[in-house]
């Protein structure tokens, strides 16, 4: 079939040789279909244009026609600009532009009849428009077909405004494409989906997104393309999850003795419903036959460490060996030293493998795992290395699993000649639509209840004019035995500048906390892993009563002992993060406090962050309003970030539409699951050319 949409964007009309440079350079569009699929980002209603008479302050964008009077050129170097008078029949208005004033000044002349699109702003009793968008305008000739209706804007780069490539142009070129493209836009869809969800043809949906006649017309055709890009990630993602199932795997056909040793002997505490629920369901995915792929998400400390072991002693059981991969060495040793522990008088080996292990150390213990001789093995990315052989892998367990690339997981896969077991495990509650999408090749384990000894966090937010208070609430602490927390931002950008910021408050803790009285521990990235370690353990003994950290503490540090995290400057880190080092506290019995130290004045986003941590402790609930504020996209780091880069859905505002098109696309791969009957031929060679399949055959 002739895919007249992979066709180089060269040959398109108005385009040509350079302008495609231009393209695909600057906005990625190499073909046809690159650009079908380039979305206006908003619209503007021609036939709605106002008076500058009418202009008012609380409007946000409008259109304006009129000539210009005056045109001025002001400033020098880089506070250069061009300013120019706008007159209609009710009045003027000065127009301003900081950048591009060569490209804007060829059209922006004295008696020019001119459309402008932009904000207004009020300065001094006077309105203006700031960098408003222009078009030629002649108020003698009629307006044309192109003209009725409402006005596609593009997203475009300074560069593509300065060599022609303007929005009104880009609308100009995709009009070209479109009339083109009429006929040539298969369908996909069977009609029954269609027809139930009263969906726009797919060809219509193209047409009216690019050049809609209406408002109603652009939102429909929104709706089928969401609904589109959707249907075939869902098809992409099930089809990987039915992949996965048919992988033959490992039997593990017994619960043996170390499994129930531990249940009976080692097991200090009871398991809460949920964590047995979880236990019950491993267990039968690893007697299948079958590969198990499953996703363990559960909120901090509620016991998902627990569960992990015992699905590894269950391997164990069954005569194969088990890996834990942990995203930091301070996690993995945390890991190490609790698992022996807990396995403490049963006769196991187990082993800990980071990029610090002494070579010497190394080699043996290499030696001893590709022997079967060590039974659990614990590490950092060093255990995806091509040295660390096993002799018989059964069971992979992968924490804190979106800090990890797909690639990097593959590798721990390939290990055994028949894949091992997988058990992912998250700390991150992911709300349900993003779930189904960023995991939904996985099986889903929750653990939605904490144990029965553990208390509520209480969240304060307290300013800095609070500080005297909050250190005098802090030494309260102290005297009753407690330990407390005290973290820094530490980000990247400016860590020279954070660094400083952690050392200031380093010094402000001693100075309030001095010697010998009190004594105060310092963790940051920037120290040798020997010096990190040394001021960990002493604050873990109880030889330091405070903690000054960056986020490094967000995980790997188990203290039952601490009772406060108090977070300067808590403005600057995300939902997510607040929350995972909230939960580095309230580990014991005694009552724990998260106290969110922020400036005075924060914007709204900072604000409504700050209010959801005082309100709950709930990890989904914390994760729904992060989605919300951040979006799916920053959500998971770089982890599947290729999957999530959707081009017009949002698994926030679409809920709805994940869930019609994960039941339609359920209901087409329950009746054909390999696409081979004649009605799905469409959808099938729409998949091939998607190539979204290949992404999902990567995971599996």
């Amino acid at each position: 079939m002739y895919n007249f949409f992979a066709t180089d964007i060269e040959y398109l009309k108005g385009v040509g040789p350079a302008k495609a440079l231009l393209f695909r350079k600057e906005i990625n569009i190499h073909c046809f279909g690159d650009l079908l699929n380039y979305f206006p980002f908003r619209y503007i209603d021609r036939s709605n244009y106002l008076k500058i008479s009418q202009i008012r302050e609380d409007q946000n964008y409008i259109v304006l026609k009129g000539r210009i009077l005056k045109v001025e050129e002001k400033g020098y170097a880089r506070n250069k600009r061009l300013t120019a008078i706008l007159k209609d029949d009710t009045g003027e208005i000065e127009l301003t532009w900081f950048s591009g004033i060569h490209w804007i000044a060829n059209k922006v002349i004295p008696g020019a009849w001119l459309s402008v699109f932009g904000k207004p702003t009020r300065y001094k009793h006077t309105f203006n428009l700031t960098h408003p968008e222009i078009e030629i305008w002649d108020p003698n000739t009629p307006p044309s077909i192109q003209e009725k209706g409402l006005q596609p804007i593009y997203p475009t780069t300074e560069k593509m405004k300065n060599k022609g490539l303007s929005p009104k142009i880009l609308s100009l070129i995709t009009f070209h494409l479109i009339t083109q493209a009429k006929g040539s836009i298969p369908e996909f869809l069977p009609r029954n989906i269609i027809e139930r969800y009263q969906l726009l043809s797919r060809e219509e949906a193209y047409v009216q997104i690019h050049h809609p006649l209406s408002i109603r017309h652009m939102e429909c055709a929104r709706q089928r393309l969401k609904f589109d890009e959707l249907f075939l990630l869902q098809i992409c993602i099930l089809r990987a999850k039915r992949r996965i199932h048919k992988h033959i795997g490992l039997n593990f056909h017994c619960v043996g003795e170390n499994f129930l040793y531990f249940f009976h002997h080692n097991l200090s505490f009871e398991l809460t419903t949920a964590q047995k629920r979880v236990i019950k369901e491993i267990r039968a995915d690893t007697k299948t036959g079958f590969q198990m792929n499953r996703l363990l998400q559960g909120d901090v400390g509620s016991g998902k460490t627990i569960v992990a072991l015992m699905s590894m002693l269950l391997a164990i059981d069954n005569g194969f060996q088990t890996c834990l991969m942990a995203p930091t060495e301070i996690l993995a040793k945390q890991h190490f030293v609790n698992f022996q522990k807990f396995l403490s008088k049963m006769n196991l080996n187990i082993a800990l493998l980071t990029g610090s292990t002494p070579k010497k150390e190394r080699t043996i213990l290499l030696e001893a795992l590709s022997q079967g001789k060590i039974q659990l093995l614990i590490g950092t990315h060093a255990l995806i290395e091509d040295s660390v052989i096993f002799q018989n892998l059964g069971l992979v367990v992968i924490d804190e699993q979106h800090r990890f690339g797909v690639a990097q997981r593959a590798l721990l896969w390939a290990k055994n000649s028949i894949a091992p077991h997988i058990l992912v495990m998250t700390a991150t509650p992911i709300p349900r639509t993003l779930g189904m999408t960023l995991y939904g090749d996985l099986d889903l384990s929750v653990i939605d209840e904490l144990p029965p000894n553990r208390k509520s966090i209480k969240t304060i937010h307290f300013t800095d004019h609070s500080r005297l208070k909050v250190f005098a609430f802090l030494k309260s602490e102290i005297k009753q035995g407690r330990q407390i927390y005290v973290v820094y931002p530490l980000i990247n950008e400016s860590e020279k500048l954070d660094l400083k910021d952690l050392m200031d408050g380093y010094d402000s803790i001693t100075r309030a906390f001095p010697l010998p009285e009190y004594a105060v521990s310092i963790v940051h990235g920037q120290m040798k892993a020997e010096a990190k370690n040394y001021e960990m353990q002493r604050f873990l003994k109880g030889e330091t009563q405070i903690m000054v950290s960056t986020t490094v503490i967000e995980v790997g540090v188990d203290v039952p002992n601490a009772s406060v995290m108090l977070i300067e400057n808590s403005e600057r880190f995300g939902l997510a993060q607040l929350h995972q080092l909230r939960g580095r506290v309230g580990r014991g019995s005694a009552q724990s406090y998260c106290i969110l130290m922020t400036s005075d004045h924060l914007n709204p986003d900072a604000k409504e962050r700050i209010s959801t941590m005082v309100s709950t402790c709930d990890g989904f609930k914390i994760a729904e309003a992060d989605l919300k504020l951040r979006g799916p996209g920053n959500l998971q780091g770089t982890q599947q970030s290729g999957m999530l880069e959707l081009k017009i859905a949002d698994l926030v505002e679409d809920e709805p539409i994940v869930n019609a098109a994960r039941f339609s696309a359920m209901e087409i791969l329950q009746e054909d699951p390999d696409l081979v009957l004649e009605k799905n031929l469409p959808l099938a060679w729409e998949m091939k050319q998607s190539r979204q399949d290949s992404f999902w055959a990567e995971i599996s």
